[in-house]
């Protein structure tokens, strides 16, 4: 299932969206909260139930929000996790946190749930003083239910789908601030989209292929298997000494590729469109201002 929310006339609608049509299964007063609702009460077959029944919209009368338009809580982010960008990132000299070029252990923060948005809506780079807006095309797991001390092998029972994220991040403040949560909790730094696709109907995740787009141009191109700390680690991390929440979103971490990887940096600017692909999850494509 591909579960998202969309504005329909300025009326919020919770469904599913199935090839070009999006199916309503919640048009009520809490539509924006219905798929955070699904995830953590594991009912898909309820919506499932409603496919002959629902009402349809095509796509194109639609505009596509933010899966998951509130956040249970802030974004769990996940820093230098392939090995050509923790190099990039380590050579770039915005790295001020860091000794090791490839980190021994997951280097885990948060990024500001306020800076979420969704499909199409604009990265306004406007609000950062130091005109270093940088692209970050992540996977995102969602969790499905509250986890403690999950054992690697046992990770697959605690998520619920996956989504594409970019962590917008402005470099100088990552910098300046000698930590990450300032540099990329900025409103509308989040993009999340299009859809959150349900667990089951990825077939091969190590080789899910995710790439990003500056203008139409190829910056980033990875697979998931080349993650260095890959997604059983990062749950077993996370849930170890603390809880994870049904509807809690983990970013996986991006690749090579970022604007500071190029000499000189190739930052964001007004005019831009950044479009981040990921096999299975769709596209999600946004203007800067």
């Amino acid at each position: 299932m591909k579960l998202a929310t969309i504005s329909d006339n300025g009326k919020i609608k919770a469904g599913m969206i199935m090839g070009e049509e999006f199916i309503s299964c919640d048009e009520g007063k809490n539509a924006n909260t219905a798929v955070l609702a699904m995830i953590s009460s594991g009912k898909v077959s309820e919506w499932q139930a409603m496919l002959d029944k629902a009402p349809r919209k095509k796509l194109s009368e639609i505009r596509i929000l933010s899966p998951i338009p509130y956040l249970l809580r802030d974004m769990i982010c996940v820093g230098k996790n392939y090995y050509a960008h923790a190099k990039e990132f380590f050579d770039s000299g915005f790295d001020a946190t860091q000794k090791e070029t490839i980190p021994s252990e997951p280097i885990i923060f948060t990024k500001a749930m306020t800076s979420l948005i969704g499909p199409d809506d604009a990265i306004d780079t406007s609000i950062d003083p130091t005109g270093s807006v940088d692209y970050e095309g992540e996977l995102g797991v969602v969790i499905s239910k509250t986890a403690r001390r999950v054992a690697k092998n046992d990770w697959q029972d605690y998520v619920f789908g996956y989504v594409i994220i970019n962590d917008v991040t402005s470099r100088e403040l990552q910098k300046k601030h000698n930590q990450w949560t300032i540099g990329k909790g900025l409103d509308t730094f989040g993009p999340m989209g299009p859809y959150i696709v349900t667990k089951d109907e990825i077939d091969d995740l190590p080789s899910m292929q995710i790439q990003t787009l500056v203008n139409d141009e190829v910056r980033q191109q990875a697979e998931v298997r080349d993650l260095i700390f890959d997604i059983p680690t990062l749950i077993e991390t996370l849930t170890l000494t603390g809880t994870l929440l049904a509807g809690d979103i983990i970013a996986t971490g991006t690749p090579v590729g970022v604007g500071i990887g190029f000499s000189p940096p190739k930052f964001l600017k007004s005019g831009d469109k950044v479009t981040i692909n990921i096999t299975g999850l769709g596209s999600l494509t946004n203007p800067v201002i």
